[in-house]
This record gives C-alpha cells, sequence and structure tokens, in this order.
C-alpha cells in the first residue's frame, strides 16, 4: 500500500488529485500499560503498519470521507452539525479530530479524504490513533495551522475521549505522532516529556514477536471505563492527585490504608507496579541489555492478569505456551479483553515459537491467531 495508490484511489473518487498524502502509524507497547491516564510512564514503539490518507482541503464547510476497509461509499458530513458522541461508525475518529481542531480555534473549512490502513483493527494496536493522527497531521500541514506533535496527540486524545466517548489516555497518539524509527518512547504521561530510547533488537540477535489473538476488543465498552473510573476512586482515598504520586516503596502502606476497597487496591496495585517496571525497563535498556527485560515483560501480564483482569484465555494461552517453549519474556498488550501479546524472544526462536503458539490455539478450538515481527518505526508523516 503507497502514496500513489492512495493518491489514484483519491482522484478516482473526487476527480482531482489530493493535495498530499501522509501516513501515521499504529503501535505496541512495550510496558506501560493502564498507566497513562494515571499520570504515569509509558514505552511504545511504532509499527511499520500504518494508516494512509489522501487528503485536499474545502471551502464549503463539508467534509467526505472515504475508506478503502469499509463497506459503502463516500460518507459527506457538515462541519457546522458535528456533535460529541453523534456518530457510532468509523467516521467518528477523522471527524472527530476535525471537530477537536475547530473547537481548539483553528479554521478548518473542509475537506476530502481519503483514508486506507494495515494497522489491524481490535487487536490493540492504536488502529484508531492512527487514523485520528494521519488526518491532524494532513489538516495541520494544509491548514498551515503550525502546531506541535505533542499538541497534535492531545487534540486527538480530546477527539476519541469527547467525539468518540472512549476514554483512552495519551498514549496511543502520541506514540503515532511522535515516535522514532529504531527507538522506543519513554513518554512521561503528566507532562508529556519524551525521550527517545534506542531499541535495535535485530542488533542483538533479537526478536519481538506481536500475536494478534483475533479476539476484537473497543476501548468505548464499559470495562475499560470502570478501571479508570477505579484507579480515580483510588488517588482520591490516597490523598493524590493521580496514583502516579504513589511512591513504589511505600505501596504496601498506601495498599493498607485502603482497607477492605478490594478492587481499588488491585488497581492500584498494578498502576504502581507498573510504572516501576517501565522505569527499569529504560534503565536495562540504556545499558545495552535488552535481553534482561524479559522477566520485567513477563511480570506486567501477570499484574494485568491478576491485578487489573483485563487478559482473557486466549491471551494466556500466548504467554504461557511461549514462555514453555523458550522465550525470553511474554506479555498481553494495549487496553486488554482481546487483542495481542507481544514474545520477546532469540531470533533464531521466532519460527518455532510462531509454530507452536498456533498449534496450541488449534488444539485449544481458538480462532488461528495473526503474528508478526514488530520493527520499531517512524511516526507520522508526510509522504507526497
Amino acid at each position: 500500500m503507497g502514496a500513489q495508490q492512495a493518491a489514484d484511489r483519491f482522484a478516482a473518487l473526487y476527480g482531482a488529485e489530493p493535495e498530499g498524502v501522509w501516513a501515521a502509524p499504529g503501535r505496541v507497547n512495550l510496558i506501560g500499560e493502564h498507566t497513562d491516564y494515571n499520570d504515569g510512564f509509558v514505552m511504545p514503539f511504532a509499527l511499520p503498519h500504518q494508516a494512509l490518507a489522501a487528503v485536499s482541503r474545502r471551502t464549503d464547510g463539508i467534509l467526505r470521507l472515504h475508506s478503502a476497509d469499509v463497506e459503502g461509499g463516500i460518507v459527506e458530513l457538515r462541519l457546522d452539525a458535528l456533535a460529541p458522541e453523534s456518530d457510532r461508525e468509523w467516521t467518528a475518529y477523522p471527524a472527530g479530530v476535525v471537530w477537536a481542531l475547530r473547537e481548539a480555534g483553528h479554521e478548518i473549512t473542509g475537506a476530502d479524504v481519503h483514508l486506507s490502513s494495515t494497522v489491524p483493527t481490535g487487536a490493540g494496536l492504536s488502529s484508531s490513533a492512527a487514523l485520528e493522527v494521519v488526518i491532524a497531521l494532513a489538516l495541520n500541514d494544509l491548514y498551515d495551522l503550525g502546531l506541535q506533535r505533542w499538541k497534535l496527540a492531545r487534540l486527538c486524545q480530546r477527539a476519541e475521549n469527547v467525539y468518540v466517548g472512549a476514554p483512552t489516555g495519551i498514549m496511543d497518539q502520541t506514540a503515532s505522532a511522535c515516535c522514532e524509527q529504531g527507538h522506543a518512547l519513554f513518554l512521561d504521561t503528566r507532562d508529556l516529556s519524551q525521550q527517545q530510547i534506542p531499541f535495535d533488537l535485530a542488533a542483538e540477535g533479537l526478536r519481538l514477536l506481536v500475536v494478534d489473538t483475533q479476539v476484537k476488543h473497543a476501548h468505548s465498552g464499559g470495562e475499560y471505563g470502570r478501571r479508570r473510573a477505579g484507579c480515580e476512586k483510588g488517588a482520591a482515598l490516597l490523598g493524590v492527585d493521580a496514583l502516579r504520586d504513589v511512591p513504589y516503596d511505600e505501596l504496601d502502606a498506601a495498599l493498607a490504608r485502603l482497607g477492605d476497597e478490594e478492587e481499588v487496591i488491585r488497581l492500584v496495585r498494578h498502576v504502581v507496579t507498573e510504572d516501576e517496571r517501565v522505569e527499569r525497563t529504560v534503565a536495562l535498556l540504556r545499558a545495552g541489555d535488552p535481553r534482561s527485560i524479559g522477566p520485567i515483560l513477563t511480570e506486567g501480564h501477570a499484574s494485568l492478569r491478576d491485578d487489573f483482569r483485563i487478559s482473557c484465555p486466549e491471551l494466556d494461552l500466548v504467554v504461557d505456551t511461549a514462555l514453555a517453549h523458550g522465550a525470553l519474556g511474554a506479555r498481553m498488550t494495549g487496553g486488554g479483553f482481546g487483542g495481542s501479546a507481544i514474545v520477546l524472544a532469540e531470533a533464531t526462536d521466532v519460527d518455532t515459537l510462531t509454530k507452536t503458539i498456533e498449534e496450541a490455539f488449534a488444539a485449544a478450538s481458538f480462532t488461528t491467531p495473526r503474528a508478526f515481527e514488530a520493527v520499531p518505526s517512524a511516526g507520522a508523516h508526510r509522504l507526497t
């Protein structure tokens, strides 16, 4: 899927060449799950899988959207009629970005858009964030808005939170907008400070395998929101602005203060320990010791499974099978309740691990998973 193909399809749809073609990637989160909306630390990197947008401006207050990945023709929307939670279709993501830009005072007068994407949907790889960021970057360029990447990510998060109605944190959009090739992004979600951490597994003879379980999830579902509300309750009970403010070495004392709030205790324990896992991972990668992050990934999965309780049998099967057959570490990644797991392994073991996981799924009568290598790739950029 390339820029010329997107441009040609745009011309066939709209009768003229686009003003440009942009790309924005999906992401894998290496470590730091459900910490972003708790002002904590995350460590995603961009995938080579990306959303493409061929776009031209309009001046008549009309937004026309088309997707190569969804059945149906062009969807036409009026900008002055865009309203939060008025759209439950795929168009809510690009339309929400236009709404957020206009709500922030930017004069967007319309656009023709053709979209296509290779980011798997429902796999926990941020297909929605890729759609949002590619639209934001295109309009930022075309309308000469001059917005920095972190600001575009903030506006895209607002689009997803308010317009779509999904209570997601800032990580996905920031990863899509800001990641660099060959690096993982160490992001402090409180102040949005960023550090690019070298992450070249191939040079060390390692691979990171993504296993899409084919179990679909949706962030706008109630379980995600309930976990977030529980974290906010925990922060309130502990008298802190966010769970990021609970020191790791004071965790036991903090949990004791929560009394019989068993669910809140589990959520707090996960978030505080997960922030510490991110910091350990950063230290090991900076020290040039990527193999040693394997056990940290596995710790993270146990915490997500047992404390946050957002795993599923398919995700657990990937992790358990991989670890039983020589993987250095494995965990679920993304919002949970389905989606993907990641497996850190020696390069020589990848083919065997992939086959073994597929056989385990077949034996359990699960849908065949989709596995591919995760290569740290570039963030959003203009193609033409």
